[in-house]
């Protein structure tokens, strides 16, 4: 498996990746007509606007098994206000669906990790669906627990709290 930056040339095949993974993962936590409506061509015009732009510090990771993209990380500065300066923050992180306990999300995660322990980053934080019972175990194993966190998430009138994770980095 290789992991390298995202490119422009990537970003329609990410914003199929996502809104797979969301249609996987949020299946029954959020309406399926929401799950349904998620538009690959607006995804891939949102990530070429962001990666145009630039944001400060926000590094996209693609991981390739054999030449083909399965799967995506995001991470870059903690968003929260009542974060600490100089912590990082996971925005995203992806695996194909058929690509589920093969490595990939590991591989992505460890990488992600390891950029930002470089960086001189103390901690790493992130946000999962509460009902995301798979992702909340998956980082688990990794060393993130929640901190107390809530936000109070909302899709189409369902709610779809999240929990907020944290982990000291190396």
């Amino acid at each position: 498996m290789r992991i390298r930056e995202m490119t422009d040339a990537d970003c329609a095949t990410v914003a199929e990746l996502r809104v797979l993974g969301w249609r996987s993962a949020y299946a029954g936590l959020m309406p399926q007509a929401f799950l349904d409506g998620l538009d690959i061509a607006e995804g891939t015009r949102q990530l070429r606007e962001r990666l145009a732009q630039g944001h400060a510090g926000t590094v996209d990771l693609i991981a390739e098994r054999a030449g083909r993209t399965v799967g995506w990380a995001c991470f870059g500065p903690a968003r929260d206000s009542d974060v600490p300066p100089g912590e990082a923050e996971l925005y995203a992180l992806y695996a194909h669906p058929e690509q589920y306990s093969t490595g990939v999300g590991r591989a992505l995660l460890l990488e992600c990790v390891a950029r930002c322990t470089a960086a001189g980053r103390p901690r790493m934080r992130l946000w999962a669906v509460e009902g995301n019972t798979r992702a909340r175990r998956f980082y688990e194993r990794f060393g993130f627990t929640p901190d107390g966190a809530v936000d109070p998430q909302t899709v189409e009138d369902v709610p779809v709290p999240e929990v907020r994770y944290s982990r000291d980095l190396p």
